[in-house]
């Protein structure tokens, strides 16, 4: 074996790799410096299987996923993932029409609350 031979990237550092360019290097950084040893296998989790396993899965674009999770964080009532994944969501590509479109659907399968309060979070990020 070389020893020049290119270092594979694990499942964890690829991930943290995406959750920066999605979620932005200043968020990921903060979470990951303010880990505590209660919390850090909760990120080092996040890394490696959400990011790292999942959202690097190549069969749907970064655009879609984002757009789909602003339909399930809507659903859900989680207003601070929600904040931070319409952030996403424009880095992602997704223009305010489109998550506009994703709030109205929502409406329909999760409920008008739902997506009143999609549209409040979404007018605070979205400006």
């Amino acid at each position: 074996m070389s020893n020049n031979k290119e270092h594979k990237k694990s499942k964890s550092e690829s991930g943290l790799e995406l959750r920066m360019e999605v979620l932005g290097e200043e968020y990921v950084k903060n979470a990951m410096t303010n880990a505590t040893d209660f919390t850090r296998p909760y990120e080092e989790m996040a890394n490696e299987f959400v990011w790292g396993a999942i959202w690097a899965r190549p069969e749907l674009p970064r655009k879609t996923k984002s757009l789909v999770t602003v339909a399930i964080l809507t659903a859900l009532h989680l207003p601070d993932e929600l904040k931070l994944h319409l952030q996403a969501a424009l880095r992602n590509g997704c223009t305010k029409e489109e998550i506009r479109e994703v709030l109205l659907q929502a409406a329909v399968y999760a409920g008008v609350p739902a997506a009143r309060e999609g549209f409040k979070i979404a007018r605070e990020v979205l400006g």
